[in-house]
């Protein structure tokens, strides 16, 4: 069965973590990081963990998983060590409707965690549909040779000038053209080469 890929928006929107433990831990910090609010259940949590909830960013409920946990959740991560309670989880969300990923269990899964490179707004995402997460880590540390830290600066330039030539007027099939003019290789070039130009830039790396 394909998968279907998207990139979804997660700001202010509850995601309920089940377990506090190191594969929680892994979990966290990309869903922090789209802005998403964190309910996360589980009896004890790791130092890291015990950090974010210090700061407010995590709302921690010291307890065992119940289907009630899920009430008003968008998403539901099963990150616990016991095969059982991810799968408790994973029915409780699928009853509700709720999609849920339960860690390394592709049995018990709406959705999985690409590899994935980011640089800035750039993000490029790896899946094997489960068949292959370590061809999926080659492939990611492939890409992040290939796409340096350069591309975040190029992402926010070509951004600034697609509104820039948007603020003009309507989008015409010139103004398409010249778009993918600017996010070509050669432009990429120029770029880069405008940019080591400029007094005290470093360079690309």
């Amino acid at each position: 069965m394909s998968l279907f890929p998207i990139f979804v928006k997660l700001e202010g929107r509850l995601i309920v973590v089940a377990g506090g433990g190191d594969i929680a831990e892994t979990k966290i910090p990309g869903v922090l990081a789209a802005g998403a609010r964190i309910r996360l259940i589980a009896p004890s949590i790791t130092p890291q963990i015990a950090e974010w909830v210090r700061f407010g960013k995590i709302d921690w409920l010291p307890k065992e998983f119940e289907t009630r946990d899920l009430d008003g959740a968008f998403l539901a991560i099963a990150a616990t060590s016991a095969p059982g309670v991810n799968e408790a989880v994973f029915r409780a969300a699928e009853a509700r409707g709720i999609l849920c990923n339960a860690v390394d269990d592709i049995e018990h899964c709406h959705f999985y965690y690409g590899a994935v490179v980011q640089r800035g707004d750039l993000q490029i995402a790896i899946s094997t549909n489960g068949k292959s997460p370590a061809l999926a880590q080659r492939l990611r540390q492939e890409f992040e040779a290939e796409f340096g830290p350069e591309y975040e600066l190029w992402l926010q330039w070509l951004g600034a000038a697609r509104e820039t030539l948007r603020a003009g007027g309507p989008s015409t099939e010139t103004t398409k053209k010249l778009l993918h003019e600017l996010a070509s290789q050669p432009m990429f070039e120029e770029f880069l080469r405008q940019a080591k130009l400029r007094p005290g830039h470093r360079g690309a790396a």
